[in-house]
């Protein structure tokens, strides 16, 4: 974000330089901080670019911050934040990290006061002035000491790279590739551009966005309460069958108490008929 226009020499707002800084006392640094605006002017900015370019800096951010949720680490993510460098014209990348700082909302970056400068830098381009990204941004964030600089160009949906050699240097090399992917050692992360999407991968893990967890979710819950009925249903014909079993069972046992039953009857009955027979017998003779 920010139109191509020279570094000195403009009316748009500085932060002091570091030796003004230090010769400030706690109250006015205060107060310079709270002068320095947190919105970034319409003569400052790029035109808008549309849903793809604002997909871009969204999607990428919602990965990165879930990603560091859930690793429990101190990771501060910006969109298009005023950053102000000491004694530097103010920009508004649209997208920055800070490694180990804190990480509620802000409305700009001072470095003086913040203690460090940016860790991470991305821009997304889509259309207009691309020499502002790829050319006027690549010097400017080298020259600041950025370590690492992003350019995921959606119009040709590719990815560019730069880092630091060491923290000494002021001038970008530009990544290579491993294995079609671009590795931050800043994010700790690899970097991949995959159809329409810029994909972030940690190892072989890839770091799913808001939708995709969602979706994931959904589809892992359709599953649960797929076997949770599937469950039910074995369970109910499982007692079923048991209730089957027991009715053949009470049925066989009741059979058998009246074959018993019957059985004595023609027992007792039996021995009636031989002893009205051996008295018949007694009465002949």
């Amino acid at each position: 974000m920010g139109r191509h226009t020279d570094e000195r020499g403009d009316a748009f707002p500085r932060a002091p330089t570091q030796e003004e800084w230090e010769a400030m006392g706690q109250e006015e640094r205060d107060r310079v901080v709270d002068s320095l605006p947190g919105e970034v002017t319409w003569d400052e900015m790029a035109m808008p670019e549309g849903d793809r370019h604002f997909q871009g800096k969204v999607q990428a951010m919602d990965a990165l911050r879930g990603y560091f949720k859930r690793q429990e680490r101190k990771v501060y993510l910006g969109a298009e934040l005023p950053i102000y460098y000491p004694g530097e014209r103010r920009f508004a990348p649209d997208l920055l990290a800070v490694l180990d700082a804190e990480p509620y909302p802000r409305q700009k970056w001072v470095v003086s006061a913040e203690g460090k400068g940016l860790d991470w830098v991305m821009e997304v381009h889509v259309g207009g002035d691309r020499k502002k990204d790829a050319e006027y941004n690549v010097q400017r964030y080298a020259r600041l000491g950025i370590p690492e600089y992003f350019i995921y160009d959606r119009a040709r949906q590719r990815l560019e790279a730069y880092r630091l050699a060491s923290p000494e240097a002021h001038t970008y090399v530009p990544m290579e590739q491993r294995q079609g992917r671009y590795v931050s050692r800043v994010l700790g992360l690899e970097l991949q551009v995959e159809g329409d999407r810029l994909r972030f991968w940690t190892g072989t893990a890839l770091l799913m966005e808001s939708d995709e967890l969602i979706a994931r979710l959904e589809e892992l819950l359709h599953g649960v309460q797929h076997r949770a009925e599937e469950d039910s249903r074995q369970l109910q014909d499982e007692v079923h069958r048991r209730e089957q079993e027991t009715r053949l069972r009470l049925e066989a046992e009741q059979h058998l108490v009246e074959e018993t039953r019957r059985r004595e009857e023609a027992e007792r009955r039996l021995k009636e008929l031989q002893a009205e027979l051996e008295r018949l017998e007694q009465r002949r003779d």
